[in-house]
């Protein structure tokens, strides 16, 4: 029995009727409904969710599917990439192929974005003008001088900006720090043993001072001709610091053997710190001047 406009045949209508009861069977899933059939029917998912339609209110801008295979970052850059794409001689350019091509281009653009064609429309207007120069016959101001090219200033222009392209694109090329490598970083775990601050050189002069000071207090005038060894007084500076934690700088000088032992006393301090034999510490400025040994004896 053939059918009319009007009627549907009956697994059309069997299909139908499955699909509409598929729809109607929902599934509980956190107090939300959810269709039961989800990858066989929903059109995407929409933050987890199956989608069988496409929203109303759904918006898409008209430049948002639009893909530009070229990007070129000027007029010059677009001239010089259509001479190379189609191997012209840059110092013989036939502009009729070139301004062609050229504007095909600018059309594109304006009918994207007319603000970015304002540069290039502008290249176009010198372009047409010197494919009009070229049309008419040369002006000979004179004889011996040489008719002038209307495209000089055009290739001398395409030239020096290929040059510095091509000097961009060699910079470009170096090894570029966060591009191409870092820094290397490497932590230093500090000594656990505590270091003491250092002596200045005018606290250790003003200690000095105060010693020779108080050795003239107790001077005597005696005449003696006595023979004192530095390296006799270095090895009594050691004997006195031996089983101490640390001495008071004052106590390692007796003010009573007069101002030639406090100098050799002092050289021998000097020598022993020198040969880093001792230590000579201060905890802050104008604070007391300790001495310590710089080794644990045997």
């Amino acid at each position: 029995m053939a059918s009319t406009p009007d009627s549907k045949p009956e697994n059309t209508q069997t299909l139908q009727e499955e699909w509409e009861q598929a729809m109607e069977q929902t599934i509980d899933l956190n107090g939300e409904h959810m269709p039961s059939v989800v990858d066989k029917v929903a059109l995407a998912k929409l933050y987890g969710e199956p989608l069988f339609s496409m929203p109303q209110d759904l918006y898409i801008p008209p430049d948002a599917l639009e893909v530009f295979l070229e990007a070129f970052e000027g007029p010059l850059d677009l001239l010089l990439y259509l001479i190379r794409k189609q191997n012209f001689n840059i110092l013989d350019i036939p502009m009729a192929a070139l301004t062609h091509q050229y504007l095909s281009y600018v059309d594109e653009i304006r009918q994207r974005n007319l603000e970015l064609a304002a540069e290039y429309l502008l290249m176009a207007a010198m372009l047409i003008e010197i494919k009009s120069r070229m049309l008419l016959p040369p002006k000979r101001v004179s004889e011996n001088e040489e008719v002038q090219d209307p495209r000089a200033e055009l290739v001398k222009r395409l030239l020096e900006y290929e040059k510095m392209k091509l000097a961009a694109a060699q910079l470009n090329d170096w090894p570029q720090l966060g591009r191409d490598f870092l820094k290397a970083q490497v932590f230093i775990e500090q000594s656990l043993q505590p270091r003491f601050p250092d002596v200045l050189v005018p606290e250790l002069q003003q200690a000095w001072s105060d010693i020779l000071k108080r050795a003239k207090l107790v001077e005597h005038h005696k005449i003696s001709k006595e023979e004192l060894s530095v390296r006799e007084h270095m090895s009594l500076v050691l004997r006195q610091l031996t089983g101490k934690k640390f001495v008071q700088f004052e106590d390692l000088f007796d003010v009573k053997l007069g101002a030639p032992v406090l100098v050799v006393t002092f050289v021998a301090l000097l020598e022993l710190a020198k040969e880093m034999l001792i230590e000579i510490t201060q905890g802050d400025v104008y604070a007391p001047i300790y001495v310590r040994l710089a080794y644990t004896p045997n």
